[in-house]
């Protein structure tokens, strides 16, 4: 464990990502609380608003979660009427997810709460530092080959 003692070393720096990033992570999923989504239906949510027409198949690859751990998800989403399946055209076997009118409003509000949430994270910071972290953060995620958009948690999904 990193004590305030160890200045900026590498140990340090990997402790304070890891306490952000668990303090972010809860903050985030307190957030969306009120929407009765947890973080996994938020970034399901995202991710069929982003690659509409997409299969279960292709959600649970793109995730690298078990597809039965995305089935159940998609299932909690379409129960609420958020997500629809649709018979996919090129391929009756499978079902394209696309978001409803209201899931699409709830998206809207995920993202509200999104960026309130990071601007609440980051407020010690001016914009410029604000985008050099981003930057810095985003150089780390890429040598750890983190996969843009998609929050490694979710493979936990693979249990």
């Amino acid at each position: 464990m990193a004590d305030s003692t160890d200045g900026h070393s590498a140990a340090a720096v990997a402790f304070l990502l890891a306490q952000l990033g668990e303090h972010a992570a809860a903050k985030f999923a307190e957030r969306i609380h009120p929407l009765q989504l947890t973080p996994a239906h938020a970034g399901i949510l995202r991710l069929v608003a982003v690659q509409p027409g997409c299969s279960q198949q292709a959600l649970a690859r793109t995730l690298g979660a078990l597809p039965s751990k995305v089935v159940t998800l998609v299932d909690d989403l379409q129960q609420r009427g958020l997500i629809e399946r649709r018979r996919n055209p090129d391929d009756r076997r499978l079902h394209a997810l696309h978001l409803t009118t209201a899931g699409t409003e709830l998206l809207r509000k995920v993202r509200a709460a999104a960026e309130s949430h990071g601007a609440d994270l980051t407020r010690a910071l001016d914009p410029q530092q604000r985008d050099n972290l981003a930057a810095l953060l985003g150089c780390i995620a890429a040598d750890q080959h983190l996969h843009p958009g998609i929050h490694p948690g979710y493979q936990r999904l693979r249990r």
